[in-house]
């Protein structure tokens, strides 16, 4: 039984956990388990927690991964609070790969793709909300608010909101591919991708409430007080980086005080660890020759001492 989905950075994974001996790990996107596979395959005495909302995706890796069905215990649930559903005393390694995988852009009813006959995005199928609800029931206003703040598009949101809300006034938007033909080609000056593929970002992520997600995840993380373990977390776009590096550097902090401060009042001990990627972690060229979703992945890793 093959995967569907090519796992990025896999062996910068397996390198980065390349010294677990034993105990607990949490994959928190276990999507179709590439990642997770190769990790069981290389560590005989890792006991996996596999985490995942899509039910599809579930559903695949309990299949893909029954040989080692003793060693696996799957959550179907979203990972913003996977970790309160799990014992983390003997936790010693974590990742989170945030992307969207390679069968849900390429499955044409998932409609996730700009050239799908759907308009979905919901990686969790059981959720209300949908991009054919957004585009077809959100105010010029919040439409703006989306684009700007989860596409990058502040120069162009109200024209876009505008082409949007006159073409639902003729009829509903049904499909991601009468979508992407609303928006059109174009591109923002200095930028090498298109308006279209920015919106479908924007959606995904209101849809998904994708950096809701994360921030919790992070928190949850920081509440944990994790000891002796690796977490390793994979981002595809700025947002997502942004609030990961932003969250390891607080982490790292020995002093917590304001930085105008004359002098330490914090008493210093605060540090929970150590950021072991001083700069994000990118594919190969020869990874992305063929895989080339992983040009836009990021990995970041700290350890909790």
């Amino acid at each position: 039984m093959q995967s569907p989905h090519i796992p990025v950075l896999l062996q910068e994974v397996l390198d980065i956990f390349s010294d677990f001996e034993s105990g607990d790990f949490l994959d928190c996107t276990l999507g179709y388990a590439g990642h997770s596979r190769a990790l069981l395959q290389a560590h005989k005495n890792l006991k996996l927690y596999a985490c995942d909302k899509d039910m599809e995706a579930l559903s695949f890796s309990q299949e893909f991964l029954k040989d080692f069905q003793d060693r696996v215990c799957f959550k179907h649930m979203g990972f913003r609070e996977v970790l309160n559903s799990i014992p983390t005393h003997n936790l010693r390694g974590i990742l989170a790969d945030i992307g969207v995988s390679s069968l849900q852009l390429d499955k044409n009813d998932r409609g996730f793709s700009l050239q799908s006959d759907f308009l979905d995005m919901r990686m969790d199928q059981n959720r209300a909300l949908s991009a054919k609800e957004v585009v077809n029931s959100y105010s010029k206003e919040e439409l703006e608010r989306i684009f700007k703040d989860y596409g990058d598009l502040a120069p162009v949101a109200s024209m876009l909101a505008q082409k949007i809300i006159q073409a639902r006034s003729q009829k509903e938007i049904t499909s991601a591919k009468e979508l992407s033909q609303i928006i059109g080609k174009a591109k923002l000056k200095g930028r090498n991708v298109t308006l279209a593929l920015l919106v479908f970002q924007a959606l995904r992520i209101e849809v998904n409430d994708e950096l809701g997600e994360l921030r919790t995840l992070l928190e949850n993380i920081e509440k944990a007080r994790l000891k002796n373990c690796k977490l390793a977390i994979i981002s595809f776009h700025s947002l997502e980086d942004r609030l990961v590096k932003n969250a390891f550097k607080r982490w790292e902090k020995d002093c917590i005080c304001d930085e105008k401060a004359i002098r330490c009042e914090c008493g210093k001990g605060h540090s929970l660890g150590k950021i072991l990627s001083k700069k994000a972690i990118s594919a190969s060229k020869e990874e992305i020759s063929y895989n080339s979703r992983s040009s836009c992945a990021k990995m970041r890793i700290f350890y909790f001492r």
